[in-house]
């Protein structure tokens, strides 16, 4: 206590040069904990945006990304994922919707209003696995893959573009001469991955393969059971589409995989933030030595009548570093309050602008302050207890 009591004179005796001492750990702080807030509020924000679209999704994609082993240049070809791979994943155990996905670019007009947009051949669970919500009518019919009549689900946002405030339902849209009957319009949903799900049309599968002169699928998703791990049902769809093509000459990627490796990007992009940051606190750690190395230049008869008193030289050494972690742990309160002020003042102006501050950042952050000012504070407080303590009090 009385340690603590002596730092705080000593601190209070030159406010100006303590206050802009710690003022540079502060600044350092206020760095970190502003940009580490929005990086992790932009980690939680797109691990939130994607796992809105389903959390227990697999993805199943023609060719396979790893190579494997065996003579080059044998079997070169890959085998299509199909309707009838669609439906045979539709009837495995623990396998609860499936979906056949092709997608391209075409015109398609109605009403005389004529619009370039997304198309994408699906089947009529799409909405179960992806969360997706009809605003009005329905969605795709639930009819066999290959034998779905010419139906179409307008995006909301396509909606307007082609009908305005009129109703869509029961009207026909034309896309790329193939004419189909609207029953649905979605709810407003967004963007994914890129893609803009309002301007967006939904037809059958079997139709979006015609319109894009394709054999194959483009994808294959599919959702399972909760309570089911996701490397059981990927076993389950490898070994099954394996037996149907003879060989594993597909790529199976489940959203566990997908969140841990977008999790793993976003940390090491958080971090790296983080250590832009932390520059600031090497230029606060300099300051700390500068001041602590002139307190003891100023205070050398102080520590010459200390030693004379008797103090050991740990005493001395503990002074002047808890004077140096008193002024860094104040300056980390300061930078903490500062940064959490301003990181919680920019999304109150930029409601889009995603912030969060995690409690483990901020007690990082301070122990950080204190850690650094103890190195910093190393230097000047050893050579303190080194000093003579005849000569020190004869220094002038």
């Amino acid at each position: 206590m009385d340690e603590i009591v002596y730092a705080w004179r000593a601190m209070t005796a030159h406010r100006l040069r303590s206050f802009l001492t710690l003022l540079g750990i502060a600044v350092g702080i206020t760095a970190v904990i502003l940009l580490t807030s929005i990086g992790e509020g932009l980690h939680r924000f797109i691990l939130a945006e994607f796992t809105q679209f389903g959390t227990h999704v697999v993805e199943i994609a023609p060719g396979k990304t790893v190579a494997s082993g065996g003579p080059g240049g044998l079997q070169t070809t890959v085998r299509l994922l199909t309707l009838e791979d669609a439906k045979a994943l539709a009837r495995l155990p623990g396998v609860q919707a499936v979906t056949p996905i092709v997608w391209g670019n075409a015109e398609v007009s109605a009403k005389g209003r004529v619009r370039r947009t997304t198309v994408q051949g699906v089947g009529p669970l799409l909405p179960e696995i992806y969360r997706l919500r009809v605003d009005v009518g329905r969605f795709l019919s639930d009819e066999p893959f290959d034998a779905a009549r010419p139906q179409a689900v307008l995006g909301a946002a396509l909606k307007q573009e082609l009908f305005g405030a009129e109703p869509a339902l029961g009207e026909w849209l034309t896309i790329a001469g193939m004419r189909f009957r609207i029953i649905g319009v979605m709810e407003k949903k967004g963007q994914f991955l890129g893609m803009d799900l309002d301007d967006t049309v939904y037809v059958p599968a079997a139709h979006g393969l015609a319109l894009f002169n394709r054999e194959g699928l483009m994808r294959i998703n599919l959702s399972y059971r909760p309570e089911l791990s996701a490397q059981e049902i990927a076993e389950r769809v490898k070994t099954a589409l394996a037996a149907r093509h003879g060989r594993e000459d597909f790529t199976l990627t489940t959203q566990e995989d997908m969140l841990k490796t977008l999790s793993k990007i976003l940390n090491v992009i958080t971090l790296a933030v983080a250590a832009l940051g932390g520059i600031s606190l090497v230029v606060g750690a300099v300051g700390i030595v500068t001041i602590m190395t002139i307190a003891v230049a100023e205070r050398t008869q102080e520590i010459g009548l200390l030693k004379a008193l008797g103090a050991p030289r740990r005493t001395i050494l503990g002074l002047f570093l808890g004077e140096a972690a008193l002024l860094a742990g104040a300056g980390g309160l300061f930078g903490l309050v500062l940064g959490l002020g301003i990181a919680q003042g920019a999304s109150l102006v930029i409601p889009q602008l995603p912030v969060s501050t995690p409690l483990s950042y901020v007690l990082l952050a301070e122990a950080s302050a204190i850690a650094i000012g103890l190195l910093a504070g190393l230097y000047p407080a050893a050579r303190a207890a080194r000093l003579d303590a005849i000569e020190a009090l004869r220094a002038e």
